[in-house]
């Protein structure tokens, strides 16, 4: 089984995931190669939560330029976890 800590690699902080708050939805970028259920587990290990449900995106990345080289951002897996009524994860508080 993989560690928690490998699977979930950052919380993503945009005005968008702010919004999701209101609404007990929490997001994270995680390991491209993780499923629903390991996301879960992780998720329920790590911050001490119940999780309801988690959706999950693949997000491309974009080409990017300097000058005349050509470049690409890596590709990312993005997760919307929503938790059940009154569980809270605290990272998330105070922004």
């Amino acid at each position: 089984m993989k560690d928690p800590r490998d699977i979930i690699i950052k919380p993503v902080i945009t005005e968008r995931s702010m919004e999701l708050l209101s609404q007990n939805k929490y997001t994270f970028y995680v390991d491209p190669r993780a499923n629903k259920v390991e996301i879960k587990r992780a998720i329920e290990e790590l911050f001490n939560v119940k999780v309801e449900k988690v959706n999950t995106m693949n997000v491309k990345g974009k080409v990017k330029r300097m000058g005349r080289f050509v470049g690409r951002r890596p590709d990312r897996k993005k997760a919307i976890v929503t938790l059940r009524e009154g569980d809270k994860i605290e990272i998330f508080e105070g922004m």
